[in-house]
């Protein structure tokens, strides 16, 4: 166990009304020498939490998590029939015939299946997602606007 967790548990099974009359800054020296070597240890010991606490929240977690929720909601056409991707194309895309070769290499290798959408027929989608160049690609975690190297797609593929 954690010490964090454990020194937690510890709080709370003294008891609700005990935790409640605990007032930290009446504490003695010994208690508070104790609690001092609890957090110092505990700091020693997970560094990252300080870290963690001074890092704060990702600027971007917000658009993130948007992201992943949509590509939750259309992941039905997204991912339909078992696909590990989808790449969004469109009739006046010069890097498309490109892109389509590569990525059916790639799944090939790795025994997957990929979805190609029209932008144009699924722009619902497309424009939800914001995607708004072809190729763009749509993998369960992220999604790229614009041509993926091969080497790129058989990293994003292996995880």
């Amino acid at each position: 166990m954690r010490p964090i967790i454990a020194f937690a548990c510890a709080l709370l099974g003294a008891g609700g009304a005990a935790l409640a009359d605990t007032d930290f800054t009446a504490l003695s020296e010994q208690e508070r020498a104790a609690m001092r070597a609890e957090i110092r240890a505990l700091l020693l010991s997970e560094p990252d939490i300080v870290a963690r606490a001074l890092a704060g929240p990702s600027p971007y977690s917000a658009a993130v998590d948007r992201d992943l929720g949509l590509i939750e909601r259309y992941a039905g056409t997204l991912f339909a029939d078992g696909a590990a991707v989808a790449i969004f194309i469109d009739g006046n895309c010069p890097d498309c015939d490109r892109a389509l070769d590569e990525i059916r290499d790639v799944t090939e290798v790795y025994g997957m299946v990929f979805n190609v959408l029209n932008m144009s027929e699924h722009a619902d989608i497309a424009q939800a997602l914001e995607l708004d160049a072809v190729p763009s690609y749509v993998f369960p975690d992220k999604m790229v606007r614009g041509h993926v190297p091969p080497i790129v797609l058989k990293r994003y593929l292996q995880k």
